[in-house]
């Protein structure tokens, strides 16, 4: 159902933001954790639009892909505040632009997940223009103080071009695969909204299973992307996807090569859906052209026809390329509604009116004979590298503030920069050769950082000059020659050699840390890509403590949820806070902390040195919250159950093997201990028959995980609820934690039907992302392990609510590099430690050096089961590859 036909300029609001309720219980947002009627949306939006008043304030909002900020957004739109709206990831471009503008609210997220709404004034102290309703930074600008001004007519009139010539109907559901505060995200947003239409909201890549799983569960109609998205689809088999509910695919952010316009429009012929080729600007809301998608095959290299209510025209050209240009080819003009009012400085500038009448593109274009506008260049030397708008011009006087004389061109792929080689330096020369790397590392971090580029789109040329035109203006096109290249700079071109082109080479480099993903993880290098994660690559608790101390010494202070970050944005997100000398406090995990001194005082109590008990109990609270971290990932059904086999194998072999050869070499235990049975079978009454109760009571809970998640419903349910599950599941094994209903457990609380709880309490706490959820978990510890243990163990239940407690409110704590380290090595190894130190304190008659070597037989047991864990993953990996090649028989 449209809305009906409304005026902005009459209204003084944007039409389609007022007509949310036409829609009534159509779905507006789906996400993860439910859905949102259009009815229910503006209801929220109604009572945010009164939290910020009547009266117009300037609205500087920290943009993600989250029903907070698009209610924050529809909310300033529908009460008439104009917004800023920025992008959430960039802590540099909220403070710059705030600084810039000095909104009267800042709204965001703040550190514990919720949204903030700082009002710092009640009345305005700028003056606006009634028409203005947007600004928004020019896609690779996100820190400059020049912004693009948006009016009511421009969003409304754009929305419903785009809404227009996709046809999109109440029915489609769009996924939100690009950000909101970028142009082309936020079209998306505007035109389903306008439409009835519902957004499958979610902050996830395409490149992400989980992204799938709730594209189909959504009934995902449409996918929007930039021409680096298509590269992802590649790598995810998006061809042999089965999308019964898609209907098409836009592209636009910068021109995706024709070949693979026409790879994609015939992939969609085939599975039934279209692809739709857009041309867009933010200084035109969004779109400007469109190419119908049965002439995506036979005109692939055009941007097609202008958007409903606009058009083009190509007018000359008069510089110094105007003589090099074929017939009928000029600058491209548009002109429509959706044209911007124009540009912002500063705060004065927010009372302009209109200051332009039309879009002076700055592309070189022509007309074909079909009707068809086709882009050759650029007359500007603004660039599109990976769907970010860079002007190379900025770079230029960044690195001129940095003391670097550079020239800069740019392309689809990367940003080629010039500069002057050191006086004297040959490339032979070997010390030359490093100080030249060192400059390159220099500089590529330099403009990624400005542009918000991953350092690998940057590269650097060492040049005997600066190439100039016999005008004395830069001569750009040498550059491009210098670089073995004509015309645009792309990824696909020859890389120049080593002694022209240096690339950087410093630890915190994208290329070194797929190199040390693929060392900590033992996978093959070419398996590592910067869309990668230590999750998605398989990582789990025993691999990440030493994956993040190597990565801490690295790149710095790590930020939250660091695991779950591909290594690009990892780079990108540590690079700018990254000190320029070393920092004397590192953090330290608390997770890390707790498995540290837990099993410290697990050893010292059973020698025993000191007793201080609990440290088991903690333990498992600790393992509930690492197996949400680590293994119920953003991922399909089969791959969550089948990590949760493999992370029980790691647990289950080593342990085997260790009580087997001490079964027959020593005769200290029971055929039941080696097959981890003995707490349920026996012999009771054996001095050994609680050793292995922990291991036993992890190796269930994991087994009963994997068989609940193998259940679709309860996989669902899991996805649906994430923290309600496990509380559900918490409240069940409190049924034999207080031997209900009739229950005699003997001994429960060394047993695990007697702790599943308290694991599954584990699983909560990491599921607790807001406060309301921290308080319950904390309250149900405290109820729970009250009067756990026999006898009065007040000491004992403390250091568990305490150790939990930390867990949940405390991510983590100052520490020492050194501190961390030996940390980071009992953490690593608390499994085997705890595994052998049985059968090694016994030998000793100092409880002190007892400690000492239970602690090292631990660690260098652990050390050996990684070997050997590694050794035999690369066997097996040999021998897939010999199979493949016919090497060898299956």
């Amino acid at each position: 159902m449209q809305p009906p036909p409304l005026s902005p300029a009459s209204t003084g609001f944007v039409p389609f933001v007022r007509n949310l309720t036409v829609h009534g219980d159509r779905p507006a947002l789906i996400t993860p954790d439910g859905e949102l009627t259009y009815r229910e949306l503006a209801a929220q939006v109604e009572d945010t639009a009164r939290r910020l008043g009547s009266r117009p304030r300037l609205v500087l909002l920290a943009g993600a892909n989250s029903p907070q900020a698009l209610v924050h957004y529809l909310a300033a739109l529908s009460a008439g505040h104009p917004l800023l709206l920025v992008p959430g990831s960039s802590e540099e471009a909220v403070r710059s632009l705030t600084a810039a503008y000095d909104p009267d609210v800042v709204v965001r997220p703040a550190a514990d997940g919720r949204w903030t709404m700082d009002e710092r004034r009640k009345v305005s102290n700028h003056t606006f223009h009634p028409d203005l309703a947007l600004l928004l930074s020019t896609s690779g600008s996100t820190g400059s103080p020049k912004l693009v001004r948006l009016s009511r007519e421009n969003l409304q009139s754009n929305a419903a071009a785009i809404a227009s010539y996709l046809g999109i109907r109440e029915t489609d559901r769009a996924a939100t695969t690009l950000p909101m505060h970028y142009c082309y995200g936020l079209s998306v947003v505007n035109s389903h909204l306008m439409s009835g239409a519902g957004l499958i909201l979610t902050g996830l890549s395409v490149a992400d299973t989980c992204f799938w799983d709730l594209f189909r569960t959504a009934r995902g109609s449409s996918l929007a992307a930039v021409p680096y998205t298509f590269e992802l689809l590649d790598r995810v088999g998006f061809a042999d996807m089965d999308l019964p509910h898609l209907r098409y695919v836009t592209q636009a952010g910068g021109r995706l090569a024709p070949e693979k316009v026409r790879r994609y429009a015939e992939l969609g012929r085939r599975g039934g859906w279209d692809l739709f080729v857009m041309y867009g600007q933010t200084e035109a809301t969004a779109r400007m052209a469109y190419l119908p998608p049965d002439l995506a095959l036979t005109h692939p290299q055009t941007i097609g026809v202008p958007v409903p209510g606009g058009s083009f025209r190509i007018d000359p050209v008069e510089d110094e390329t105007a003589g090099t240009l074929p017939p009928g080819t000029g600058e491209l003009v548009y002109c429509g509604s959706n044209v911007m009012l124009g540009y912002a400085d500063s705060p004065a500038d927010l009372s302009l009116g209109r200051t332009v009448q039309e879009l002076r593109t700055g592309d070189l274009a022509r007309r074909t004979p079909e009707g068809l506008y086709e882009v050759v260049g650029r007359r500007s030397r603004f660039a599109k590298i990976l769907g970010v708008r860079i002007d190379p011009q900025r770079v230029e006087e960044l690195l001129a503030r940095q003391g670097v004389a550079a020239y800069c061109v740019g392309g689809d792929d990367e940003l080629l920069v010039g500069t002057v080689a050191a006086a004297g330096e040959a490339a032979e020369d070997g010390a030359a050769g490093q100080d030249e790397d060192v400059r390159a590392r220099r500089i590529r971090r330099l403009v990624a950082e400005e542009c918000a580029l991953p350092t690998r789109s940057v590269r650097v040329l060492f040049l005997p000059e600066l190439p100039r035109l016999a005008t004395g203006k830069p001569d750009h096109e040498a550059l491009r020659r210098a670089a073995g290249r004509e015309g645009p700079v792309t990824g696909t071109s020859t890389t120049p050699a080593p002694a022209a082109v240096a690339s950087a080479g410093g630890r915190s480099e994208p290329a070194d840390l797929l190199a040390l993903y693929a060392e900590i993880l033992d996978i093959p290098r070419g398996d590592v890509t910067e869309d990668s994660s230590f999750v998605s690559l398989g990582g789990d608790s025993l691999g990440y403590v030493e994956m993040s101390i190597r990565l801490e010494e690295a790149l710095g202070q790590l930020p939250q949820g660091w695991h779950v970050l591909p290594v690009g944005e990892l780079t990108r997100m540590t690079a700018a806070s990254k000190p320029r000398r070393a920092r004397a406090l590192h953090a330290l995990e608390t997770g890390v902390l707790l498995r540290a001194v837990s099993i410290i005082l697990i050893v010292a109590g059973h020698i025993p040195l000191f007793l201080v008990q609990g440290g088991a109990h903690t333990l498992l609270g600790v393992a509930g919250f690492n197996f949400a971290r680590f293994l119920l990932t953003d991922a399909p059904r089969r791959v969550r159950v089948r990590n949760i086999w493999r992370s029980t194998l790691r647990v289950v072999v080593p342990s085997v093997v260790w009580i087997t050869a001490a079964l027959f070499v020593f005769g200290e235990y029971h055929v039941p201990h080696a097959f981890l049975v003995s707490s349920v079978m026996g012999p009771f009454g054996d001095r050994t028959t609680f050793h292995f109760w922990f291991l036993e009571s992890l190796v269930y809970f994991l087994l009963v995980a994997a068989a609940l998640l193998a259940v679709p419903a309860v996989h669902r349910a899991e996805r649906r609820f994430p923290f309600a599950l496990p509380m559900a599941l918490a409240g069940v094994g409190l049924v034999t934690r207080y031997e209900l209903f009739g229950l005699d457990i003997a001994a429960h609380f060394l047993k695990p039907v007697g702790v599943f709880w308290l694991i599954a309490l584990g699983w909560a706490a990491a599921r607790a992302t807001d406060i309301p959820r921290r308080l319950l978990v904390t309250a149900a510890v405290a109820a729970t392990v009250h009067d756990l243990f026999p006898g009065a163990q007040t000491q004992r239940e403390i250091l568990v609510i305490i150790g939990l407690a930390l867990l949940v409110w405390v991510p983590s704590i100052p520490s020492l590099p050194l501190v961390n380290r030996i940390a980071g090595v009992l953490a690593g190894a608390s499994l085997y430690i705890y595994l052998t130190h049985f059968m090694i304190y016994p030998h000793f008659d100092s409880p002190v050096v007892g400690l000492l070597a239970s602690l090292a037989v631990g660690i260098a047991y652990g050390a050996s089961v990684n070997r050997t864990a590694r050794a035999f993953r690369r066997r097996s990996r040999a021998r897939r590859t010999a199979r493949c090649e016919g090497r060898v028989g299956p």
